[in-house]
């Protein structure tokens, strides 16, 4: 089922991922409100919820899709019935605010999630390998394989070493701003994955600075730097420079480089299963999300 938790959709794009979806065998069905619109959301609060909600206690649906982020999901978190999830998992994809969702569906269900591109498609961002990415993590059982790409803004973000741990986190914005709720993941011996788009080097420096002062860096395993996307602004430090003072001395792993997040050619990766990241080898491996 295909559900807007957030903001408001484009059916034009939303119609290029059902083309997508559909090609791959599956059967997507929008959800009642999916094309809601109430200023930045996606219609009013009680509709967004009440969408995943039927999502998830509908025992014929067996995947539920985010058509994008936007802003809105922290406000109906904790609205949200997780039993029907805790009795009947399915897999749930989304990225961007969508982390929201995914960090409240590990603390209420162990749900393992999937970090995607939305089903607003858009090819020029997310082209043929992108498709590729996100459909085998949806319909395949084997493990999810992410290498360093040179040309990514944080490539030279890098501290050797290797790190197993389950792969938790998604974008840095909301992260941070689900510090001291009940959602925020317990990070100890966890692979870290960050990545973000339109926030200036300070803002990101700000928003790591907070974590590390808030100590829930401690015990990390490893961290896995995704894309960050238009970070930029008119001093002379880069994203990357920041990424690196603010990560590079935690005493782990760090890889950057990873095509995930906001940017072209985004990958696919599950959130909450085991995962192995070999900053030597410039590799991220993801145990699958479904079974």
């Amino acid at each position: 089922m295909l559900v807007s938790p957030s903001g408001p959709t484009r059916p034009e794009r939303v119609a290029r991922g059902i083309e997508l979806l559909t090609g791959w065998g599956l059967r997507p069905v929008l959800a009642p409100h999916a094309y809601a619109k109430q200023g930045y959301f996606a219609g009013a609060d009680a509709l967004r919820a009440a969408d995943l909600d039927a999502a998830f206690a509908d025992p014929a649906v067996r995947g539920v899709l985010c058509t994008r982020g936007g802003y809105g999901t922290q406000r109906i978190v904790d609205a949200l019935d997780l039993a029907a999830l805790r009795r009947d998992p399915k897999v749930v994809a989304g990225f961007s605010d969508i982390t929201a969702l995914q960090l409240a569906l590990w603390r209420g269900a162990r749900l393992a999630t999937v970090h995607g591109p939305g089903a607003a498609w858009l090819d020029v961002r997310t082209p043929p390998v992108s498709a590729e990415s996100l459909r085998a993590a949806l319909m395949e059982t084997g493990p999810v394989v992410v290498k360093r790409v040179a040309t990514e803004e944080t490539a030279p973000v890098v501290v050797a070493g290797t790190a197993t741990g389950p792969l938790l986190g998604g974008n840095l914005s909301l992260l941070v701003s689900s510090v001291g709720t009940p959602d925020f993941p317990d990070l100890r011996g966890a692979i870290l994955l960050v990545e973000d788009v339109g926030e200036a080097p300070y803002k990101v420096d700000r928003m790591l600075t907070h974590l590390r002062r808030a100590g829930v860096l401690a015990g990390l395993a490893g961290v896995a730097v995704g894309q960050f996307t238009d970070c930029a602004d008119g001093w002379d430090v880069t994203v990357a420079q920041v990424l690196a003072e603010r990560l590079g001395d935690l005493g782990v792993p760090v890889l950057g480089g990873l095509p995930i997040g906001h940017g072209t050619g985004q990958l696919t990766v599950p959130l909450g299963t085991p995962a192995t990241l070999d900053a030597d080898a410039g590799v991220l491996t993801v145990a699958p999300a479904v079974a």
